[in-house]
């Protein structure tokens, strides 16, 4: 049989009876929509997610510095100047916390009155004078302490926002001052705004000269915020900036690759809605069997006329498995068209950039014809297994 013979065959009997192949035909383009959706859906978010992703994590990198085991610290406060000349980086601070300054009684004044709390329990930590720059904050009232008042070891102070709302501190035009244990300290002023740290809003910042007498002697905590881009070269750099020959006992927390975030975020999509379209395409697989067997049974006295004819087992076989195939393969097609017309919209909606594989739209078409030659294996070979004179009768 020419093929040219056996494609006009199954042709005809695809378009025979086209209400029931286009219900055929729809399983199919069901399941590969749904494919093409999910992959394509998955792709354009994943890559949306990198194009937005916040310029503030991807640049902020911390670095955690332990107890030092001997007397000498293993980051000291002029390490930050070594930290800055780093290509990339944009501003650095350093910080010291203890467990013990976590938990200091602070008070707005040296006066006891039974009907108002004016001690709360806030953090105090030590704090180098870029501080404000790290944590992406602004000082909505007052300034910071410079380089003058650590020199000095001026008792200053600067709290947060939250700090001074607990304290009761609204004006700092009369230098206020706060009670840390049995010392005064001049607030001079407040840190609101914060985008990095955000705990430091109820928190207590003097200068790390004076910060001794609270055990903040040592840095623990070191806040780099760098260009776009540079985080994981400076990442890599700093802890032999900040203390040469010990980098490696510096815990250096890097924001991660926006690649890997795109990645993940495919992966989570895929995997949610993957199934729903393999489901799909079984659906619709069941189905072309189905009526692909319903045809054979139709068909009977066709065959037995074919096979007394002449036409071999592999004619018959052929002829329906080509039919099976040109359901799903036109099933893959619509679904393929449908799919990427929906990623446009989908996008279009959301405003996203849709991003569109030209692999996986010309797979979609082959994937929809091997469903379809699968599902037509069972009926095809029970269609050539028929004797002429069985079918005939």
């Amino acid at each position: 049989m020419h093929v040219r013979d056996l494609t006009g065959e199954a042709f005809a009997g695809m378009l025979a009876r086209p209400v029931r192949s286009a219900l055929t035909t729809l399983g199919t383009v069901l399941g590969i929509t749904t494919l093409v959706v999910t992959l394509g859906v998955a792709a354009t978010a994943g890559n949306q997610i990198v194009g937005r992703f916040d310029e503030l994590v991807a640049t902020a990198i911390t670095i955690e510095v332990p107890e030092a085991p001997g007397a000498t610290p293993l980051v000291g406060w002029d390490a930050l100047e070594r930290v800055t000349r780093l290509r990339g980086v944009v501003s650095a601070a350093a910080l010291a916390e203890t467990k013990e300054s976590a938990n200091l009684s602070v008070r707005s004044n040296n006066i006891v009155d039974p009907t108002r709390v004016t001690e709360q329990t806030l953090t105090v930590l030590a704090a180098s004078t870029g501080l404000p720059e790290a944590v992406r904050g602004r000082m909505t009232q007052g300034r910071f302490f410079d380089a003058g008042h650590v020199e000095r070891k001026d008792k200053v102070a600067v709290i947060g926002e939250q700090a001074a709302k607990m304290l009761g501190v609204n004006d700092l035009s009369r230098a206020p001052a706060i009670f840390i244990g049995k010392h005064a300290y001049t607030v001079i002023g407040i840190l609101g705004d914060l985008r990095r740290e955000r705990s430091l809003s109820s928190s207590v910042m003097v200068p790390h000269t004076i910060g001794k007498g609270f055990g903040l002697r040592d840095v623990t905590r070191v806040l780099v915020n760098t260009s776009l881009g540079a985080a994981d070269l400076v990442a890599k750099q700093a802890p032999s900036a900040l203390s040469p020959g010990n980098g490696d006992s510096l815990q250096v927390i890097a924001p991660p690759s926006p690649t890997r975030a795109r990645d993940k975020a495919q992966d989570d999509v895929n995997a949610l809605f993957l199934i729903l379209g393999l489901v799909s395409l079984v659906v619709g697989a069941v189905g072309i069997a189905n009526v692909t067997l319903v045809t054979v049974m139709e068909r009977v006295s066709e065959i037995g006329l074919r096979r007394s004819l002449g036409a071999a087992r592999r004619h018959i076989a052929a002829q329906f498995l080509l039919e099976s195939t040109l359901t799903g393969l036109t099933g893959g097609i619509i679904g393929a068209s449908v799919g990427v017309v929906a990623i446009v919209v989908i996008s279009a909606v959301k405003e996203w950039t849709p991003l569109l594989d030209v692999r996986l739209a010309l797979a979609a078409p082959v994937a929809g014809a091997v469903v379809g030659l699968l599902a037509g294996l069972y009926p095809a070979l029970r269609a050539a297994r028929m004797e002429p004179v069985d079918a005939l009768r």
